[in-house]
């Protein structure tokens, strides 16, 4: 079994990254990004990345970051809702592998699969008979997709029970952030360590050599995302294409202007 592999923040709790600091290393790790994508699209590998943690961790912020300058035809976030009646009838992992890439794609799933070992057993969304058969299938159903080449990432968002909670309350009062906060979300505030005793038995059944755990501190978001975007990119193979220069031609003509014979039709403007 492979060894735990855990990215931390550098341990400067307290003391926040500057706002252009923060951007530049992330305008550099973008940069790599894009790389990554083009040789993906080049190499025609697949790969994806599971982001899994507490409620309020930051996985749609590093799923942002990560896809903020990815080109949008070659990668696909996917955020599943709770199962419907008719899926709750398939084979568990089913509904998961409609949504696993094609060639040259990677897909990052905000939640995944997993969501079996963490919120479903700890809210006894299902029973002890399908949560056991979970963590006995999921290393082998992992297993055929390393088998089949695909490259899987399995990140775990840490955060401390005080930040969440802070996080709960920022979400609370912001009305621009209060649809992340669902009944679930309230009903588990008081399930902290039993979502931690989950998560434990979750590494311990599912952390493999092909398919191995990353916890990356999210107490500072913004030094996890960097932390764990660097750690991803460290991950993948070699993957440097030299792009052919791109030198673009002068205009033959005067450049246009954009008209429109019926007015009417231009949105007023008000900023």
């Amino acid at each position: 079994m492979a060894l735990l592999t855990v990215a931390t923040a550098d341990g400067r709790k307290g003391e926040f990254m500057k706002k252009h600091k923060y951007e530049k290393q992330l305008k550099e790790l973008a940069i790599e990004l894009v790389e990554f994508q083009r040789w993906l699209v080049h190499t025609g590998k697949r790969v994806v990345v599971l982001f899994e943690g507490r409620d309020a961790a930051g996985k749609g912020g590093v799923i942002k970051a990560i896809s903020a300058y990815l080109d949008t035809r070659h990668y696909r976030i996917v955020a599943l809702s709770k199962p419907d009646e008719r899926e709750r009838t398939q084979w568990y992992f089913q509904r998961y592998i409609d949504h696993l890439p094609s060639s040259g794609e990677i897909v990052l799933f905000d939640r995944s699969w997993y969501n079996r070992a963490g919120v479903e057993h700890v809210m006894d969304f299902c029973s002890d008979v399908e949560y056991q058969r979970f963590l006995a299938d999921c290393p082998v159903f992992e297993k055929q997709l390393a088998d089949d080449g695909i490259l899987l990432y399995k990140y775990w968002l840490a955060v401390d029970q005080a930040e969440q909670e802070q996080r709960f309350d920022e979400r609370a009062t912001d009305p621009l952030k209060r649809w992340k906060i669902s009944p679930v979300d309230l009903a588990a505030r008081d399930k902290y360590r039993e979502y931690g005793h989950a998560r434990d038995v979750m590494f311990t059944r599912t952390n493999t050599d092909y398919a191995p755990w990353h916890v990356v501190d999210f107490n500072d978001q913004q030094r996890g995302r960097l932390n764990l975007i660097r750690d991803l990119l460290d991950r993948l193979p070699a993957r440097k294409l030299v792009p052919k220069p791109l030198k673009l031609l002068k205009l033959k003509n005067k450049p246009g202007i954009e008209r429109l014979s019926d007015k009417s039709l231009w949105v007023k403007s008000v900023y």
